[in-house]
């Protein structure tokens, strides 16, 4: 067997467990289960995870990072605050649809009987979602584009949208494309 580079295996762990996650059944993923797709001992897990909380940690840590990044990079790029939100929901409808198993993580169906505070910090993630689509429609105000007596609660409403197409593809076995018709939806919304 090849050696692995420092943290190649950690990288190996989750990845494989995003791959178990993109399962449509859902069910509930052990650290068992997770060292038998491995060829591990589940000891093999524990050397570079403390728990299996730690391990849905460092996905949550993954979507963090590449979420807010692209959020950033759009408002860098986009000086128009409507083309901002436009951009912001399509990023996140597509990051759903070209990964799955995060979008278990992200609507909290892969964290039911995990620790608590991993549902607290998507909890809190999609609070950050809000926040960034009421900032690009602040934008969008000081345009000229939207009224400021609507930033929150469109914003609100944009990011139920977002929600209900994340819950949609994940309940649908990841059939239903969280982006189907989200051109025309964002149109309506953003009207």
């Amino acid at each position: 067997m090849a050696t692995m580079k420092p943290g190649e295996r950690k990288l190996q762990i989750l990845q494989t467990l995003a791959t178990m996650l993109e399962q449509p059944k859902g069910e509930k993923i052990t650290t068992a289960a997770l060292a038998a797709r491995l060829e591990v001992s589940e000891a093999a897990l524990y050397r570079h995870f403390a728990s299996k909380a730690q391990m849905f940690e460092g996905l949550i840590e993954f979507i963090e990072s590449t979420v807010f990044g692209l959020i950033n990079k759009i408002t860098e790029q986009q000086e128009n605050g409507l083309s901002q939100v436009q951009a912001t929901i399509i990023m996140l409808l597509n990051f759903a649809e070209r990964n799955p198993g995060m979008t278990r993580v992200m609507i909290g169906d892969a964290l039911v009987n995990e620790d608590e505070r991993l549902q607290t910090r998507m909890n809190q993630f999609i609070d950050r979602i809000e926040l960034a689509i009421k900032q690009s429609l602040r934008v969008a105000a000081t345009q000229g584009q939207a009224s400021e007596a609507e930033v929150t609660v469109r914003a609100n409403l944009i990011t139920s949208l977002v929600l209900g197409h994340w819950h949609r593809f994940a309940k649908t076995g990841f059939k239903q494309n969280p982006s189907a018709h989200a051109s025309a939806q964002i149109a309506m919304l953003l009207a």
